[in-house]
C-alpha cells in the first residue's frame, strides 16, 4: 500500500515538473539562451546593447587633430578605454593595432581614450612618448579628467565599446582575452567575408 502511494506521488510530482519545464521553454526567448562565447557569424549574431555612443570630448587628442561626431557617421567604431600604466591594456594593445590596421581600410574606426589611473598617466607628454615608442598610430584621445570615461559609464581598463556604422553598441568587453570573439563582431559589423584574412597580432 505505501509503495504504491509512494509510486503515485512521485509519478504526480515528474508530470508537474514536465509540465513546468514546457511552460518555461514556451516563454523563453531561445536569443537569451545564446552563448556569448560562440563565434559570431553575422551582425544579427549581436544584440543592440545601446541606442548611440556619447560624444567624445576629451582634453586633447593625439595622431589626429580631433575627431568630431560627424566623422564617425556611418563607421563602425572601436573605442578602447585605457592607460599605459596598466600591464592587462599593454597586454591587449598588439591586438588593438592589428585590428586597427588591418580593418582600418575596410571602414574600422579605433578611438583610443587614454584615462589615467593615476597622477603620472596624465602627464600629456608621458601619454605622447608611449604612443611613440610603441608605434600607436590610430587617434588617442587624452582624458585626465575622466570626462570622456564618465559619459560612457566605464569603470574598467582596458575595456573596448564596439558600435555600428549606425552608432548602435554591439559589443562591450572588459579586460583581456575573447580577442577571437571581438575580432569576430568586428568583422560581422564590416561585413567582411570569411575568406577574407584575420589580423596578424605581432
Amino acid at each position: 500500500m505505501n509503495s504504491n502511494r509512494s509510486a503515485l506521488v512521485g509519478l504526480v510530482a515528474l508530470v508537474l515538473v514536465a509540465t513546468l519545464a514546457v511552460a518555461v521553454a514556451r516563454h523563453t526567448d531561445a536569443s537569451a539562451l545564446r552563448d556569448r562565447s560562440a563565434p559570431v557569424a553575422t551582425e544579427r549574431d549581436l544584440a543592440v546593447e545601446a541606442d548611440s555612443a556619447p560624444p567624445v570630448v576629451p582634453d586633447g587628442w593625439l595622431n589626429t587633430p580631433g575627431i568630431a561626431p560627424d566623422d564617425l557617421v556611418g563607421k563602425v567604431v572601436l573605442y578602447e578605454f585605457w592607460t599605459f600604466g596598466c600591464s592587462n591594456c599593454r597586454a591587449v594593445l598588439p591586438h588593438v593595432k592589428a585590428w586597427a590596421e588591418r580593418y582600418g581600410p575596410e571602414g574600422l574606426v579605433v578611438v583610443s581614450i587614454h584615462t589615467p589611473e593615476f597622477d603620472h598617466e596624465a602627464d600629456p607628454e608621458a601619454v605622447a612618448d608611449f604612443v611613440r615608442d610603441e608605434a600607436i598610430s590610430f587617434p588617442v584621445a587624452l582624458d585626465p579628467d575622466r570626462s570622456v570615461w564618465r559619459a560612457f559609464g566605464n569603470h574598467y581598463w582596458p575595456a573596448f565599446y564596439l558600435h555600428d556604422g549606425q552608432g548602435r553598441r554591439r559589443l562591450t568587453h572588459v579586460g583581456e582575452g575573447s580577442y577571437d570573439q571581438t575580432e569576430d563582431a568586428i568583422r560581422a559589423l564590416l561585413g567582411v567575408g570569411p575568406d577574407v584574412p584575420r589580423a596578424e597580432v605581432r
